[in-house]
């Protein structure tokens, strides 16, 4: 699934009658900086779905969204309590994300939440099941995630590409494997050093104090 952030493109066409089209269009996010944008990261079995009514739009016409039924198995980021449930559209062209609902596959889950407290999700939030997940990046969620959200990871999408600011780091896996799950996505974290810049760091194990092992890419 898309590692992004969602805009919804709204199209109107007037012929009699208006008539509506949805696009998704994603930006691609580092995991890193999906954990630290999202308000809720979880790893979650799906255990049943429904399509739900949750109000009507300024059309009058009812709001439909996909509910999934979910057992929360642990939370890296989020609110106390467990998450019984998560919304999101119901189709792709609305963002919608199509999950297994068996109850077998795990995710590892990032969303954010609405101004009723529900969360929700969409195709271009970081949904991944959890045994593609590499060790480092199981490993990362929480604390060391959380120790990067004072950096920000920008993408390299063409050569010649660089940072702006010492806080940076530069995500290059596209252009250099085209993937965004390649080896900066899978093995790396943007952390935040004592001088207050922020550089790429390798490894399952803790940063050392001073961070003098940080490796380039």
């Amino acid at each position: 699934m898309s590692r992004s952030r969602c805009v919804p493109l709204l199209l109107l066409v007037l012929c009699g009658a208006a008539e509506f089209a949805e696009a998704c269009s994603c930006s691609p996010e580092h995991p890193q900086q999906a954990y630290c944008n999202a308000d809720v990261v979880i790893r979650a079995k799906v255990v049943g779905q429904k399509e739900v009514v949750t109000g009507n739009d300024a059309y009058g016409y009812p709001i439909k969204m996909i509910r999934y039924d979910i057992k929360q198995i642990k939370m890296f980021k989020g609110p106390d309590g467990d998450i019984d449930a998560i919304f999101t559209g119901p189709s792709s062209a609305l963002c919608g994300v199509n999950l297994e609902s068996s109850g077998q596959k795990e995710y590892l889950i990032t969303g954010n939440m609405d101004s009723n407290g529900t969360l929700r999700i969409n195709l271009c939030d970081y949904i991944e099941s959890w045994e593609s997940l590499s060790l480092t990046q199981k490993i990362s969620l929480g604390q060391r995630y959380q120790m990067g959200c004072d950096c920000k990871v920008i993408q390299c999408p063409t050569i010649p590409c660089s940072i702006n600011d010492p806080t940076e780091c530069l995500w290059t896996d596209w252009v250099l494997e085209g993937t965004v799950q390649g080896t900066q996505a899978q093995h790396y974290t943007c952390i935040k050093r004592s001088d207050s810049s922020c550089a790429w760091y390798r490894g399952s194990t803790p940063p050392k104090r001073e961070f003098m092992d940080i490796e380039d890419p």
